[in-house]
């Protein structure tokens, strides 16, 4: 949803290549949820093989199949600002916001 805002509001398309799951703060923290594997594997059914998780997911990746971790590039986000980083390349944020 806040990636669907702020692309939007900047008119920028966001990447239509990328699945990406978690929960966002109200500060901007981008917090960990279940059911990743099952999200991950969706994706991929979908041609999906870019994902963003939540940097507290990593260590669920360890539940997907070899063959799907070595396809899939996993990417991980601490802050909205690093998904919107991913999510709209040609976005500018101001250092404060991307640090």
């Amino acid at each position: 949803m806040s990636t669907a805002l702020a692309s939007v509001y900047s008119g920028m398309p966001a990447r239509s290549d990328t699945a990406m799951t978690g929960e966002v703060t109200l500060t901007g923290l981008v917090l960990p949820i279940g059911g990743i594997k099952e999200k991950v594997l969706a994706a991929r059914r979908a041609g999906i093989k870019r994902v963003i998780l939540p940097r507290a997911n990593r260590k669920d990746l360890r539940d997907l199949p070899d063959e799907v971790r070595n396809e899939m590039e996993f990417i991980f986000a601490d802050r909205v600002e690093d998904v919107l980083i991913e999510m709209l390349p040609g976005l500018k944020l101001s250092p404060a916001k991307a640090a």
